[in-house]
């Protein structure tokens, strides 16, 4: 029997890095309510104090910037000075200058908003076909949060980080060999409490009973203090997180990053086709595991290539598979862009814990509304 480990980790919306996330994409949906057709290249730097807005937009509307930053601070839950970073004290900074018209020669043709290549990943390991580590470091992240928000317990700030590592046996998973929870806190609060806490409120309710044994470990604020969080404690950027974002380092990643990015960059709206691909590929039950690549050039509308790995678990041949990809799907972007019907204010919600394998509502990469089209396919071959 072949045994392995693996790890993904997730953090919660007041990371540094998931601050700017969700402000780029808060920018980019103040943008699409009002114009769907805008062009948005957003990226944020949050620091101590500091919250700075760069990037190109070229927009037929009028948004305002300082006051959508502050807007996204305050949701998130950086309300108060000690917080060391806060809504209404930070200062913003703004440098924005319309799209290069080299870039706006292709994309005004329909070709894509960049070259890059793109991947997405399904697989039978959770009923959301995702892989197993990267849902829970998501799930304690979005638990943690949760304590935070209801105020369970009274004294949790906002930034938090969480970590998965799971043990396979043969590629089936076998159990849960360690969990890490780094809960951002007040000043003065015992540690001993801390790690009660978050093992009976957040790690319990998430993790099932039966992937914990006595070999499991488990840490909770390993260093002992974490107090200094948030960008009081370290720099956040746009696009650092973009692992556990997708998948959790399971599969390759290419291309760029998501957030600030309107649906004519390739790097967001086909990684989202990718995914939406696999994931109907494997509940049509052509493949039990599927990882699909997508690259384009930029201006060009076609993918330059596809490729399939199944990891032989596929009922057709990987060549085949790219036959049947290429005749049901239209991939060029704007045929990305009306299948997952993408021009619309639905991105702010993607900017923490994670694109795939979610429920919520303007997901459309996560639909399995072509599954009969596979089958009926896969039958004719």
């Amino acid at each position: 029997m072949r045994k392995w480990l693996f790890t993904s980790e997730s953090v919660t919306e007041g990371h540094p890095d998931k601050i700017a996330d969700q402000i780029s994409d808060a920018v980019l949906d103040a943008i699409m309510e009002k114009d769907p057709n805008g062009r948005v290249a957003c990226e944020t730097l949050v620091t101590t104090g500091l919250v700075f807005v760069a990037g190109e937009i070229t927009t037929s509307c009028y948004i305002e910037i300082p006051q959508i930053v502050r807007e996204t601070i305050r949701h998130i839950g950086y309300v108060e000075p000690e917080h060391g970073f806060a809504y209404r004290t930070c200062g913003v900074s703004t440098s924005i200058q319309s799209q290069s018209p080299d870039i706006a020669l292709g994309v005004d043709r329909g070709g894509a908003g960049d070259q890059g290549m793109m991947f997405g990943y399904a697989s039978h390991e959770t009923p959301e076909l995702m892989p197993l580590p990267i849902m829970l470091a998501h799930q304690l992240a979005q638990r943690l949060a949760q304590v935070r928000k209801q105020r369970v317990v009274d004294y949790l700030r906002p930034d938090g980080k969480t970590q998965v590592t799971v043990e396979y046996h043969d590629g089936h998973v076998a159990r849960v060999e360690a969990i890490i929870v780094s809960a951002h806190h007040k000043v003065g609060i015992p540690l001993s409490r801390i790690r009660a806490d978050m093992k009976r409120l957040v790690i319990e309710p998430v993790i099932p009973k039966q992937w914990l044994n006595r070999r499991t470990n488990i840490f909770v604020n390993p260093t002992g203090r974490f107090e200094v969080g948030g960008p009081m404690g370290d720099t956040g950027l746009t696009g650092r997180k973009i692992v556990m974002d997708t998948y959790g380092g399971i599969i390759g990643h290419g291309g760029g990053a998501f957030s600030g990015k309107d649906p004519t960059k390739v790097d967001r709206s086909a990684a989202y086709m990718a995914r939406y691909i696999a994931k109907n590929l494997v509940a049509a039950g052509v493949v039990d595991r599927c990882e699909i690549q997508l690259a384009y050039a930029i201006g060009v509308a076609e993918p330059v290539s596809i490729m399939i790995n199944t990891y032989g678990t596929g009922k057709l041949s990987d060549q085949q598979i790219v036959k049947l990809v290429r005749e049901l799907f239209d991939l060029t972007p704007l045929g990305i862009i009306r299948t997952l019907k993408l021009r619309r204010p639905i991105y702010l919600k993607t900017a923490a814990y994670g694109h795939f394998g979610r429920s919520d509502d303007g997901f459309t990469w996560e639909e399995l509304d072509r599954v009969n089209d596979i089958k009926r396919a896969a039958r004719n071959r």
